[in-house]
């Protein structure tokens, strides 16, 4: 009796569908967010821990590190608990979810609402967004924040200002997300709403002290650009995981991302060189960051000479704002914002977002967001002759930033004057003298004989020591 003759085709093993790998999860997308998720994560976790502890006066390096790493922490618990359903979940309004955990196995392992891979990958990912956000608003309100109030400004702006902008703008369901505009991977929702809090929450604090504010110099630019560096290469996954896929809108928004934040490096470099004679280090970081934030709301629509176009403009307008207009302004003069975090993100990810509307490929934009709606950029409108869809597309571009800013600045507030009630929001005249110590307990640097102390405080055990070694004098101060 002969055997029965073999299936005409045969799945390899490792594609063979089993309870672990449902047919509807792809594994190479399902990868390749993981890791995109990582290194949007590295850019928190440590990078802008590094980044601060480095760029900011001694005496404020454990403080300002801790504050990233605190946000990072607390954000995920919040995030997990309810966060995750207010921005992406079923739609209670138009801006907002239904609250919910996203913490059962039966949700977690569910298809994601986009995207071929479970709801436990997106939330991962999502919530490394969240966290940046939070960690970007700290860098406004450094040296002098109580961190106790930090500690409730964290998930109380979370909870009312960030999961109302990411529902509004990137959930399937949400007001402007349905009207067609586009955010492509976090200008708005992140950059513009982290410039404007941090600003709006500087404002409430207060400056530092007046001598801090005077001279601010970095204690560690090494230490800093490390955590520049990991800023730059973790934008690989920032901006190349949002379409979701490892697909080539994927390719095309790493690569344009690159090309954008070195322009701009150079733009600004030379810019700083013809008006200030010198090549600055802090300088070409922040332009690298500007880059950055302005290609984010682009960076999978745009062709590769609109990624040149957008690092010019983001190294030479932020620039301008920061270098000239701030210099001559009364209301940004008044608010202390410690890493002008308004400049390079609220400003950049205005332009970027204005941009977006201007060169937005057609074809491109199919590829991101699939042919059921018409996302056109002005300039294609023109192209095309469609110039309606065009100029609708700028409007939109423009609403998006003013219901952003003013969402922000209203919330904002709103929390921290909540806050406020409960504890101060900004540390004492005598602990703000004193910095790391007096919020912390620790220093960051201890170089005096095995480890002591260098320094002599009210909180040193080593009274009797009359002062330690003095800081070292730096050419180029942090804005």
């Amino acid at each position: 009796m002969s055997s029965p003759p073999p299936p005409p085709f045969v799945l390899p093993p490792n594609l063979i569908p089993d309870e672990a790998n449902p047919p509807w999860m792809n594994k190479g997308d399902n990868a390749w967010q993981l890791t995109a998720a990582t290194l949007v994560g590295l850019q928190s976790v440590p990078g802008l821990i590094i980044l601060y502890g480095g760029a900011v006066k001694k005496k404020w390096a454990v403080n300002s590190a801790f504050m990233a790493l605190y946000a990072f922490a607390c954000v995920l618990v919040c995030w997990v608990s309810w966060g995750y359903r207010l921005s992406f979940g079923d739609q209670l309004i138009p801006i907002w979810g239904k609250i919910n955990v996203a913490l059962s196995q039966h949700y977690l392992l569910e298809p994601a609402f986009l995207g071929k891979f479970p709801n436990a990958t997106m939330v991962f990912f999502q919530f490394v967004f969240a966290a940046i956000t939070l960690i970007l608003i700290a860098g406004a309100v450094l040296g002098r924040m109580n961190f106790y109030a930090w500690m409730l400004f964290v998930p109380l702006w979370l909870t009312f200002s960030y999961t109302i902008g990411a529902y509004t703008i990137w959930s399937t369901n949400g007001w402007l997300s349905t009207a067609g505009m586009i955010d492509y991977s976090g200008g708005y929702v992140i950059h513009l709403s982290s410039g404007v809090a941090g600003f709006t929450a500087a404002y409430w604090v207060g400056p530092r002290l007046t001598k801090d504010r005077e001279r601010f110099p970095p204690n560690n630019i090494l230490l800093m650009l490390a955590g520049a560096g990991l800023l730059w290469m973790g934008w690989t996954g920032f901006n190349g995981g949002d379409p979701y896929a490892a697909s080539i809108d994927a390719s095309l928004a790493v690569i344009n991302t690159h090309v954008c934040a070195a322009t701009s490096l150079l733009t600004w470099l030379v810019l700083d060189i013809l008006f200030f004679g010198k090549a600055s280090v802090i300088g070409a970081v922040q332009g690298m960051i500007t880059g950055l934030v302005c290609i984010t709301p682009a960076a999978g629509v745009v062709h590769g000479w609109a990624a040149i176009i957008m690092g010019i403009c983001s190294g030479s307008i932020p620039w301008f704002t920061m270098m000239v207009v701030h210099k001559k302004s009364e209301l940004l003069q008044s608010v202390d914002d410690t890493m002008a975090v308004f400049h390079t993100h609220a400003v950049a990810g205005s332009l970027g977002g204005i941009l977006t509307g201007l060169f937005a490929n057609p074809k491109l934009c199919n590829l991101f967001y699939g042919k059921y709606r018409s996302y056109v950029g002005l300039f294609y409108g023109f192209q095309m002759g469609d110039v309606h869809t065009g100029f609708r597309q700028i409007g939109l571009q423009l609403i998006g930033i003013l219901f952003v800013v003013s969402v922000n600045i209203v919330t904002t507030s709103l929390v921290c004057l909540v806050v406020k009630l409960i504890v101060p929001l900004r540390m004492t005249e005598e602990d703000m003298e004193v910095g790391d110590e007096a919020a912390h307990g620790e220093e960051a640097y201890a170089i005096w004989g095995q480890g002591d102390r260098s320094e002599n405080s009210r909180f040193s055990a080593y009274n009797d020591v009359e002062v330690g070694p003095s800081e070292g004098k730096s050419q180029v101060e942090l804005t």
